[in-house]
């Protein structure tokens, strides 16, 4: 990997932990889509998968006294069956796919409220979300938006929204990881993942944008919140699929 492939992966780990320390989940859509333009698309998911799975987890923890637990708990449960399934069926989109997908789910903000009656809050809602959001995590890489729509109906603030939201995609991370991870290891060196010290430097990098994120969300309020959140997903949503466009024809 040249050094400025790297520096590029460095940055994009530190603006898009900043990005997703003040809205929740934009960063990992923005990362993603990084990735897949610079690495093959199994390296890009556990590349993501890793930096993500330290934004998420530095984010938790950040913000611990926040997290509602039994939401972590259910969501968790559901989330090892579907890495389950997905590595039975051994599914692997190619780029154009992935950036299709990558512009679709973003739009999932805009689906009308009173389509889907969803709360996180309650038992079998979370456990449907840790399904359905690690099966698309393993598809497409992120699934933020579609997280979301188990959030938007609970009667949690911004900061509890960000804490739980940061725990439960501990978990999808750590799937993405198990499942895209395991093959490229058994092809040892050859497997095209980024240097160990890449991942020294983007480790830091991240913590360092999670932490100033939430200096940030500190000083946002929750009204301004949901709303930019759902504009500049949208965005990036478009670009991925004006991006599927590009490569599909």
């Amino acid at each position: 990997m040249s050094y400025v492939a790297a520096a590029f992966l460095i940055i994009a780990a530190f603006l898009t932990a900043l990005l997703s320390g003040i809205f929740g989940m934009a960063g990992g859509l923005v990362l993603m889509g990084a990735l897949a333009l610079v690495l093959p698309v199994s390296v890009a998911f556990v590349t993501h998968g890793l930096l993500q799975l330290v934004a998420n987890g530095w984010r938790a923890v950040l913000h611990r006294q926040h997290i509602a637990w039994p939401i972590l708990w259910n969501y968790a449960i559901a989330s090892v069956v579907a890495a389950g399934v997905v590595l039975a069926i051994a599914f692997m989109p190619s780029k154009p796919l992935l950036f299709l997908l990558l512009g679709l789910v973003p739009m999932l903000v805009w689906l009308p409220k009173n389509w889907l009656q969803f709360d996180a809050s309650k038992p079998p809602h979370a456990l449907v979300s840790g399904f359905l959001v690690t099966a698309l995590n393993l598809s497409a890489g992120v699934a933020g938006p579609l997280l979301d729509i188990f959030f938007v109906r609970t009667e949690l603030n911004r900061h509890q929204i960000v804490a739980t939201k940061a725990a439960t995609q501990v978990f999808s991370h750590l799937a993405k990881i198990i499942v895209y991870g395991a093959p490229l290891l058994a092809i040892g060196s050859s497997s095209g993942i980024p240097p160990w010290w890449i991942f020294a430097l983007a480790i830091p990098a991240s913590m360092l944008g999670t932490t100033v994120g939430g200096w940030v969300l500190n000083r946002v309020s929750d009204a301004n919140f949901k709303r930019w959140t759902a504009l500049i997903v949208t965005a990036i949503g478009l670009f991925y699929l004006w991006k599927a466009w590009d490569l599909w024809f």
